[in-house]
């Protein structure tokens, strides 16, 4: 299986740090699915002002990184000439859930799937996971624009 390291995904993403949020990308089934780790760290740049007394990482945050990782599978998959000068941008996100808190110092392990796409319209679902124990899932699309 191909494993995707960070200093690779910096090639395929814009984001950088702090809100590169994606460490690793593995388990990739090109344009299908694949497996993303982020390191939630307890000095996390989120961490200091939610909650100071009990950090956890903002759902938002989680929905953030089921983007780039979805982003990630997608720039990954297609021909570079074709996603050249091209960025993945969210569209809308139709379902997320949040089951139990993300505290820092944890591994959060991200399930995604490619659902369908149309043209430039991609559709993708994802679980989130920390120790086996499903923190969030969500349903999303996104698209694939040109960089101005």
């Amino acid at each position: 299986m191909i494993q995707l390291k960070k200093e690779d995904i910096v090639k395929l993403l814009p984001h950088r740090e702090p809100m590169l949020l994606i460490d690793e990308l593995k388990d990739i089934k090109k344009l299908f699915s694949a497996t993303a780790i982020v390191n939630v760290k307890k000095n996390s740049f989120f961490v200091q002002g939610h909650f100071p007394d009990q950090p956890v990482m903002p759902g938002v945050l989680i929905v953030e990184a089921f983007g780039q990782a979805a982003a990630a599978l997608t720039a990954h998959g297609l021909d570079k000439t074709t996603y050249e000068n091209k960025l993945v941008y969210l569209m809308g996100v139709e379902k997320a859930r949040f089951r139990n808190p993300v505290i820092p110092d944890c591994k959060l392990i991200l399930k995604i799937e490619a659902l369908r796409s149309h043209g430039r319209v991609w559709k993708y679902k994802g679980e989130a996971y920390v120790n086996e124990v499903k923190m969030a899932d969500a349903i999303w699309s996104a698209t694939i624009v040109d960089k101005k």
